[in-house]
């Protein structure tokens, strides 16, 4: 019973999301858990590639937020905030408890974000004006530990690794390891690592 419930949820989120959403291209191989995936702004686009496995919280924060998940993917229990544009490459793993976050959720200024709070419990949209935000991109083959944390701005290079807990917040380097908190090169992968 419980697994028809949970098909039944998926099944009735799918055709929410594919109503709301500008460009929704999901190729009919990928395994997806729709009732994670939140839209209630306009114009957001959702692609995601053949083969994929799809667990993971999806957030479109404003509208014409993009995220791009390539053929392959795997993502877990993961939580993808985006208000810009996320951009996931091909076999790609993206382990549970990580977070990647395209924004700042909110303008540094106390004076610019003091209404947040109360337009959101009332319901009004939330002023993106002074919010920071910079895509994040994850390009193939890259493997991310759980609870890493990839910060807005971030390139996480092809075929790297993020330790797990890691917090990323500057660009990583093809091939190479890195962890820590901020996360650092830990050392380059090798030939036969690659």
């Amino acid at each position: 019973m419980r697994r028809f419930y949970y098909r039944f949820a998926d099944w009735q989120a799918q055709r929410a999301l594919r109503k709301q959403l500008q460009v929704c291209a999901v190729d009919e191989s990928a395994s997806v858990v729709w009732r994670r995936i939140q839209s209630t702004q306009k114009n957001n686009v959702l692609t995601i590639g053949a083969e994929s496995l799809i667990q993971s919280s999806i957030v479109f924060e404003r509208e014409e937020a993009t995220v791009l998940i390539g053929k392959r993917t795997f993502i877990g229990g993961a939580l993808l905030a985006c208000a810009e544009q996320i951009t996931i490459g091909d076999d790609v793993e993206i382990a549970w408890g990580t977070t990647i976050i395209d924004h700042n959720s909110h303008a540094i200024s106390y004076t610019q974000r003091e209404s947040d709070v109360l337009n959101s419990l009332y319901g009004k949209p939330k002023d993106w004006t002074y919010v920071k935000r910079d895509p994040v991109t994850i390009c193939n083959k890259a493997w991310i530990g759980f609870n890493a944390i990839i910060m807005k701005g971030v390139t996480v290079g092809e075929g790297s690794i993020i330790a797990a807990g890691s917090v990323v917040t500057k660009d990583v380097p093809p091939h190479t390891i890195v962890g820590g908190n901020p996360a650092k090169i830990i050392r380059e992968l090798t030939d036969t690592e690659r």
